[in-house]
């Protein structure tokens, strides 16, 4: 499996747990649609570590979401 199609099946996969939850990524001062550039580029740096290179979905998801919270966003649950 390529690298990009990594990507986008982790993409649909996130889109597709996105979908189904009753969850969403909120930030104090950036709007709803810049998540997915930070989500991007977050995914993009998570990919540069050796360690996660091998592929393992979970771990490189995990890396990604730390990543985001780092930079403010925060999942909260829809009410």
């Amino acid at each position: 499996m390529t690298r990009l199609t990594r990507s986008l099946y982790l993409l649909l996969l996130c889109s597709l747990s996105v979908g189904c939850s009753s969850a969403e990524w909120v930030h104090p001062n950036r709007p709803k649609d810049q998540f997915t550039l930070d989500y991007n580029k977050c995914q993009a740096d998570t990919m540069r570590d050796p360690k996660l290179q091998q592929g393992i979905q979970l771990l490189i998801i995990q890396a990604t979401e730390r990543c985001v919270q780092k930079q403010g966003w925060r999942l909260v649950e829809k009410e």
